[in-house]
């Protein structure tokens, strides 16, 4: 998992109302099967490959060795109540890994366009593969839905979003790359948390250090639980005494469907479905702050595709109006169960990915309108430049970092507002240009 902690996982344990209109131009956040290479029989798109731009506005180098920060932290770990024992085994001949350093410094200076984030996600092998693992886990499925009120499709989806089914999990010491992370003084708080919680997690016998394998961020198991979530949620379903969620899919699919019971998700409602925008819309509204019911979204002209028709019982449930590629794309209502979704991944991107691919396994899920593939997302330099242009042109875009969050997005509906444009805070290249 080529991203930041902060933009990976802290949304796990918090989330605003408004959280996914933050990132829905972001699709550059891959998941553990995003690693995986292509089978033959599916065609390479055209991505060009990411140059890793080392972040080092803040940089924060180690006051001192590794060993002292170790030896420090063990007490730290005695006083919340772990064993001294399980401290020495489970930290055994670790030493910082400079690879976890390099991708916690790195951010990609160019991300895949939605559109081709989905075309990966949406793979006709992985629609295969999970079509099938529904029908061979069908008697498992049936009685964690029973349990925890979670359709399986969606299980299934996020199982193949995070880990090709289980595929590929990460294959880095857990405990190294939390310690690494920890160490290297850029998060600590964060990163302390966790491997508090790692420990724990050794310590009752769940797993052995050796094979608490996962990403380098510190996400493990079949559908990549941080630690602390993993000691909230994870539930031993196949009776063995382990919540083991690397080799058991009983406990690693009832664990994920009891963070999203967790999250809010309401067994048998849609997440969304695609709409159609009229001329003229106002795209102030496509914000995820602006929650309607379907019926009032219907009354302001927004209408279904052509043969499609509203899901049963959907037309009072809230819904926001989500635009991932701004007005000129394929724009979506989507409800509580979206919402849930983002709560296990904070970016709009993943869960629009995970959504559709649960509704492929039925055999629908296909979107009617056309993506704009003419203007490609910016680049991290371009939308450095872009929040700059904002602040001195007296929109109020806040730092420069790069990172489209709301108040860039704000001052983006600003500008083009004066210009005249749909104001649906889209960062394009033809807005970077007029700034310019």
């Amino acid at each position: 998992m080529s991203f930041s902690l902060s933009q990976r996982w802290q949304p796990r344990q918090l989330i605003a109302a408004s959280s996914f209109i933050l990132l829905v131009a972001c699709a550059e956040k891959p998941t553990a099967a995003d690693a995986l290479p292509l089978t033959p029989a599916q065609p390479t798109p055209t991505v060009s490959l990411p140059t890793q731009v080392p972040d080092t506005s803040g940089d924060i180098q180690p006051l001192q060795t590794f060993a002292q920060w170790q030896a420090s932290f063990r007490e730290q770990a005695l006083q919340a109540g772990i064993t001294a024992a399980t401290f020495d085994r489970a930290f055994l001949g670790v030493t910082p890994d400079m690879d976890v350093i390099k991708a916690d410094r790195s951010q990609p200076e160019f991300s895949r366009p939605v559109w081709e984030y989905l075309d990966g996600a949406l793979s006709p092998l992985r629609v295969r593969n999970g079509k099938r693992l529904l029908e061979q886990n069908a008697e498992l499925l049936e009685r964690i839905e029973q349990r925890y009120g979670v359709d399986r499709q969606v299980l299934v989806a996020v199982w193949g979003m995070e880990s090709n089914f289980g595929q590929f999990q990460g294959n880095k010491s857990v405990i190294r790359s939390l310690a690494t992370l920890a160490y290297e003084g850029r998060r600590p708080t964060f990163a302390q948390d966790q491997l508090i919680a790692a420990l724990q997690i050794l310590q009752n016998g769940d797993i052995q250090p050796e094979a608490m394998r996962g990403s380098w961020a510190g996400a493990m198991g079949q559908t990549q639980f941080i630690p602390t979530t993993y000691n909230t949620h994870a539930v031993d379903f196949d009776g063995d005494g382990r919540r083991d969620i690397w080799n058991s899919t009983p406990d690693a699919l009832a664990s994920t469907a009891h963070y999203l019971q967790s999250s809010g998700w309401k067994r048998g409602q849609p997440w969304g479905f695609e709409v159609q925008v009229p001329a003229g819309f106002d795209y102030w509204l496509a914000d995820g702050a602006q929650r309607k019911p379907v019926s009032e979204w219907l009354g302001l002209g927004v209408k279904l595709p052509t043969g499609t028709q509203l899901p049963a019982g959907s037309n009072q449930l809230p819904a926001a109006l989500l635009l991932p590629a701004g007005a000129r794309g394929p724009a979506f209502l989507v409800l509580d169960n979206f919402r849930a979704i983002l709560k296990y991944n904070n970016s709009s991107s993943y869960a629009l990915a995970v959504s559709l691919l649960g509704d492929r396994f039925s055999g629908w899920g296909f979107i009617a309108g056309a993506w704009p593939k003419d203007d490609l997302p910016l680049s991290r330099s371009e939308r450095v430049e872009l929040q700059n242009l904002l602040n001195g042109r007296g929109y109020d875009a806040g730092n420069a970092d790069g990172i489209i969050g709301a108040n860039t997005r704000k001052a983006i509906r600003t500008a083009q507002q004066s210009l005249g444009w749909p104001a649906d805070g889209y960062a394009t290249h033809k807005l970077l240009e007029s700034l310019r």
